[in-house]
């Protein structure tokens, strides 16, 4: 049958890898049949996914797969649940519909209601929940109150974030069970998420670095920028300096390292959490803007990734890391099951968790490796959405 561009591998649904045979017949057989028409697509989420306000600084899966899909032609909007009690907002940007809807605690169901009221007014073809396992469920009920299709899609594993809380479990669950499509950040996830679903259909749809500059640059051009010294080997780290990524582990590995190799300095960038010891040999630059973070890492010798063989780190799919390739750095990455499906093709970047040993020799072979290193073709969020 044929596709019309608007249609055209709507959101990587003919290019992407199912979890299983199922799943690839229930794409093509499923959704042809929809995707001959530009459609109304009403996603849920939160406001601010990892911190980050989507409406002034928005970014991600949660911005670029909606905003790509309505420029292939697609009606997209966006309802938004403000968990910081702001003002409530609805209003027309990058050719897609916003309104953010306040969290209050003496009125909990005001986003529940705005939902089935914008389902009512709008008719979308599709609710799709992302960010978290509420906006799952919620798509999930809403749509089917409504006779509407429902997706969920993920990039972590959600179920791990409060892992004793169960009830809300058992909903996600259900949500992914009976939901008409399931998508997530590498095979892996998908794979837990569609435990018990029966073979509906379902994709991956991977992470990518975001469409602002994340590029090969001059590194000595970037550390003046970044005021970081021009001379000696400069290892980086971005993310969260906690000790439930394993970061200790990071902190040991470049000690060992400087005693045989003393002009090497560790970088971090991020927020340190409450309580976490930093070493005074460890250069901290604290919270980094959005639009300087292809600079900083373009500073870098080389990037360390690093995680824990955890329920969170063998289904986290690191930004960072696409970032990181995108501009041609050098990498050292904890091995977990998903770090090995994104570097399938250089395995020997992979280092094993909670090994300083290991990961100190990885980061000096890394230090040797001449940059930019050319990672071949990378994912990105306009072939995504077609």
């Amino acid at each position: 049958m044929h596709r019309s561009p608007v249609g055209k591998d709507l959101w990587y649904m003919t290019q992407l890898l199912p979890v299983q045979s199922s799943a690839r017949s229930g794409i093509c057989n499923g959704y042809l049949d929809w995707i001959e028409r530009p459609l109304k697509l009403l996603f849920l989420c939160k406001r601010r996914p990892m911190g980050r306000d989507l409406v002034t600084r928005p970014y991600g899966r949660f911005f670029y797969l909606p905003l790509y899909l309505s420029r292939l032609g697609h009606d997209v909007t966006i309802l938004l649940l403000d968990y910081r009690n702001g003002e409530p907002l609805d209003q027309q940007a990058h050719g897609m519909r916003w309104l953010s809807v306040p969290f209050r605690v003496h009125r909990p169901f005001m986003y529940p209601a705005r939902i089935n009221a914008l389902v009512g007014e709008e008719r979308p073809d599709w609710l799709i929940g992302l960010s978290d396992t509420w906006f799952g469920i919620l798509a999930r009920r809403y749509g089917r109150r409504h006779g509407i299709r429902s997706c969920i899609d993920a990039y972590d594993n959600f179920e791990s974030y409060i892992p004793w809380l169960k009830p809300l479990h058992w909903l996600w669950r259900s949500a992914l069970r009976k939901a008409d499509l399931v998508s997530a950040a590498g095979p892996g996830l998908l794979e837990l998420m569609t435990t018990g679903r029966g073979g509906g259909p379902a994709v991956v749809v991977p992470m990518a670095a975001d469409p602002t500059g994340f590029e090969p640059m001059d590194r000595q051009a970037c550390r003046r920028e970044m005021d970081l010294p021009a001379d000696g080997r400069l290892i980086g780290y971005c993310g969260s300096i906690h000790p439930s990524r394993g970061i200790e582990v990071l902190f040991e590995a470049v000690e060992r390292l400087r005693s045989s190799e003393p002009d090497v300095e560790l970088v971090v960038s991020g927020r340190i959490s409450k309580g976490m010891q930093v070493p005074s040999s460890v250069r901290t630059l604290g919270y980094i803007e959005d639009e300087r973070m292809p600079v900083l890492l373009n500073c870098m010798d080389t990037l360390a990734v690093i995680n824990r063989s955890s329920a969170f780190g063998h289904y986290s799919y690191p930004v960072k890391l696409y970032e990181a390739m995108c501009c041609g750095i050098p990498v050292v990455v904890t091995h977990t099951a998903a770090t090995q499906w994104i570097l399938a093709a250089s395995p020997e970047l992979l280092v094993p968790p909670d090994d300083p040993v290991a990961l100190c020799e990885a980061l000096a072979r890394s230090l040797r490796v001449a940059a930019p290193v050319d990672y071949g073709a990378m994912p990105d969020w306009a072939a995504a959405a077609g």
